[in-house]
């Protein structure tokens, strides 16, 4: 394999992971969502019809060419979603921006524009171009229509569209990157924005050769530098975006691990509680088999993983429906519950923050215990977490010592003696 063909199945590797890792959110997303999976997809495909592979797929149809033109209308499609993807994400930062409104105009000239590019390469493709010209005449495209007027037409339609979209993106993501608090998320946008300049620059080169070599033919040598030269262009430009685009990727798909794994964390403790207050959830907990044992797991599982568009918008819902329900038990609690919870939790060794975490968690299973009693003033009650930042964190904390409390808790708080307290609201 040569270093161009290693260069192309990286290429190839890192679009096809982008767009099987995005293809969930894609599914369940919004239109920026899709977009951004419609030009990785766009340009897999667009770089498979470079290799051999991808041409002899092609080939068998019998018409001349037909690779390269698939590979450029693909290359459009996927620039043109992307520019919906970029102009969609920054639309929602500041819809009245000056450069967010040049971004929109852009995005809707070129969508008109890729229809009409488009529509124009087939045609001078197959109406104007000699295409009785072979690969033994030239290997490249450039050099077997070299001097012909439609070469020059088609090319320059395609390096325009690709050099006016590219210049877009390169610049919003430029930006992006010089406001970037993280470091990882700014050298990402910065790659980027430079994937995306050295695609102009690839461009810009193409159509200056291709009008000289319109006015005045170049020897195949020169043909050859060209092709080598651009090309190096191409991959360099298209392996900046794609390593670019990875940070943010890496980032996303860091944060959705973390949240499965607090929606697992939590998944015990919250089931209990939204069970035990009817209409408490907005999902209720899946009962397959009536909640037999024996499906537990599948019915963790259906949990987990339905209903909400993503694990954060999911792991929200958790944190809020356990706070609801921690509500309404201190409606139908003993006033002396907490202090008891904590004096259990200390006669048992636990201290400080672990103390507190382990007495909310025996609270919360005593508390359901008495959840059909009439309601009154909220009993008192203790816990950490100011924000949702810090809520997660504590609420596993919490979770945790749910899990490992004795199914007895309730039964050996009652047990203690109780320390009158007045019935206080937190």
């Amino acid at each position: 394999m040569s270093l161009s063909d290693a260069f192309v199945s990286m290429i190839i590797a890192l679009l096809l992971l982008q767009a099987v890792v995005r293809l969930p959110t894609a599914l369940r997303g919004r239109r920026r969502e899709r977009s951004l999976w419609g030009a990785f997809a766009a340009f897999a495909a667009a770089w498979w019809l470079r290799t051999d592979t991808g041409r002899a797929v092609i080939d068998p149809l019998g018409i001349t060419d037909l690779p390269t033109l698939l590979k450029h209308v693909l290359a459009i499609a996927g620039i043109c979603v992307l520019l919906t993807y970029v102009t969609d994400i920054y639309h929602d930062e500041d819809a009245g921006a000056r450069h967010i409104k040049i971004t929109s105009t852009v995005h809707r000239v070129a969508i008109r524009a890729s229809l009409a590019t488009i529509l124009c390469l087939v045609a001078v493709f197959f109406l104007v171009l000699d295409r009785s010209k072979t690969a033994a005449d030239s290997p490249y495209f450039m050099g077997r229509h070299a001097g012909e007027p439609g070469l020059a037409l088609y090319l320059g339609l395609f390096n325009t569209y690709v050099a006016s979209a590219a210049a877009v993106c390169g610049y919003q993501w430029g930006r992006a990157a010089r406001i970037a608090r993280r470091w990882s998320l700014r050298t990402g946008l910065a790659m980027m924005a430079a994937g995306m300049t050295v695609i102009v620059v690839y461009s810009v080169v193409r159509t200056v050769y291709l009008a000289a070599t319109t006015l005045h033919p170049a020897a195949a040598a020169a043909g050859s530098v060209q092709e080598h030269l651009t090309d190096t262009l191409l991959y360099a430009g298209f392996a900046l975006w794609l390593l670019g685009s990875l940070t943010p990727a890496t980032h996303a798909l860091g944060a959705q691990v973390r949240a499965i794994k607090a929606v697992i964390g939590l998944h015990r403790l919250w089931r209990d509680l939204v069970l035990t207050i009817d209409g408490s959830a907005l999902h209720a907990p899946s009962m397959l088999l009536g909640g037999h044992h024996t499906v537990s797991l599948l019915n963790t599982v259906r949990d987990v993983v339905s209903h909400d568009t993503s694990p954060q918008i999911r792991l929200g819902r958790f944190v809020t429906e356990i706070r609801d329900v921690t509500h309404e038990l201190r409606r139908r609690a003993p006033a002396d519950l907490f202090e008891r919870a904590r004096r259990l939790a200390e006669a048992e060794g636990h201290t400080g923050l672990n103390a507190d975490a382990v007495a909310e968690a025996y609270w919360l299973k005593a508390a359901m215990a008495v959840a059909g009693a009439p309601g009154r003033a909220p009993a008192a009650y203790y816990t950490a977490g100011d924000d949702f930042a810090s809520e997660v964190p504590w609420l596993m904390r919490v979770a945790r010592a749910y899990r490992q409390a004795s199914p007895h808790t309730g039964a050996i708080m009652d047990a203690l003696a109780p320390t009158p307290l007045p019935h206080l609201a937190k």
